[in-house]
C-alpha cells in the first residue's frame, strides 16, 4: 500500500513538470538536478560503506552546477563535465586522508557520471519539437515494464535472470517487462492518435512510423534492466537492501531512479543516432 500511494502522489507531479510551457524549462531541469543530487548522495553512503567517504556536499555542488552549465550553453557539456571532474580530483586529493584519495575521487568523479551525467538527458529530450512526449514515451515505458516484470516475474517467473546480481529477478519477468513497454508504447500511440482528432499537440508521435516508437521501448526496456541490476550489483557490493528510505514502499530515490539512469541515456543516443543516419 505504501508503494501504491508513494506512487499516486509523485507521477502526477512529474507528468506535470513534464507538460509545463517550454519557458518553463528551467524547472524541470532544476528539479531533475535535485533528484540527481539526491541519488548522488544516496550513492555516496552506498560508497561509505566500501571504505569511500569524499566530500559529499563538493560533490552534490558538481551535480548541480553540471545541470546549470549545461541548461545555459548546452553545447558544452563535455567540456564542463571535464573540468567538473578535474575539480573533484583536486577537493579529494587536498581534502581526503591520503589512505582514501583514491577510493574517494573514484567515488566522486563516478558518482557525478552515474546520476549527474546520465540524467542531464531527462532536461535535453523534453528540449526537443516533442519533448514532452519522448519524456513520457521514456517514463511509460520504464514503468509499465517494472510494473510487468513484477506481476508476471512473481507468481510466474522460475528462471533466474541474474541470480548473483538480484536473486529474485526471472527471464519470464524480464520477457513480461519487455512486452509491458511496448504495450505501454502502443497505448501512447492510440491515445496520441486520438488526441489529434482534437488538434491537441500534448502528446504527438506523428513524426515517425508506428514501429519506430516499439523499437525504442524496447530499447529503453533493455536499458532499464540493465539499469536496474546494475544498482542491485552496487548495493549487494555494499551489503544493502536499499539505498534509502525516502520513499515508502520504494526505498530511496536511486532505487526508484536506477532505470532512469540508463534509459535516458539510451533514448537520447537512439534519437541522436536516428537523427544522423
Amino acid at each position: 500500500m505504501k508503494r501504491v500511494l508513494t506512487a499516486i502522489v509523485l507521477i502526477p507531479l512529474v507528468l506535470v513538470l513534464v507538460f509545463l510551457p517550454p519557458a518553463w524549462q528551467w524547472l524541470f531541469t532544476a528539479a531533475t538536478a535535485l533528484v540527481a543530487a539526491l541519488a548522488g548522495w544516496e550513492f555516496l553512503g552506498l560508497a561509505q560503506q566500501k571504505g569511500a567517504a569524499p566530500l559529499r556536499i563538493a560533490v552534490m555542488i558538481a551535480v548541480v552546477t553540471l545541470f546549470a552549465a549545461n541548461f545555459e550553453w548546452p553545447d558544452q557539456t563535455a567540456s564542463t563535465l571535464g573540468i567538473l571532474i578535474l575539480a573533484l580530483l583536486v577537493v579529494c586529493t587536498f581534502t581526503s586522508p591520503i589512505e582514501r584519495a583514491l577510493p574517494d575521487a573514484t567515488a566522486a568523479t563516478f558518482c557525478l557520471l552515474y546520476t549527474g551525467f546520465t540524467l542531464i538527458s531527462l532536461p535535453a529530450l523534453r528540449s526537443q519539437n516533442n519533448g514532452p512526449s519522448l519524456v513520457v514515451l521514456l517514463l511509460c515505458a520504464v514503468w509499465a515494464g517494472d510494473t510487468a516484470a513484477l506481476y508476471v516475474g512473481r507468481p510466474f517467473g522460475r528462471h533466474k535472470l541474474a541470480p548473483k546480481l538480484s536473486p529474485q529477478k526471472t527471464w519470464e519477468g524480464s520477457i513480461a517487462s519487455v512486452l509491458g513497454s511496448m504495450l505501454a508504447a502502443g497505448l501512447l500511440l492510440a491515445i496520441a492518435s486520438y488526441l489529434a482528432r482534437w488538434n491537441s499537440v500534448a502528446l504527438s508521435y506523428a513524426d515517425e512510423v508506428w514501429w519506430y516508437w516499439l523499437i525504442l521501448a524496447v530499447i529503453i526496456n533493455i536499458a532499464a534492466q540493465v539499469g536496474d541490476l546494475a544498482e542491485s550489483a552496487l548495493k549487494r557490493s555494499a551489503g544493502v537492501t536499499d539505498s534509502g528510505t525516502l520513499l515508502p514502499g520504494h526505498g530511496g530515490i536511486l532505487d526508484r531512479v536506477d532505470a532512469i539512469l540508463l534509459a535516458a541515456p539510451a533514448l537520447w543516443y537512439a534519437q541522436l543516432i536516428h537523427q544522423r543516419f
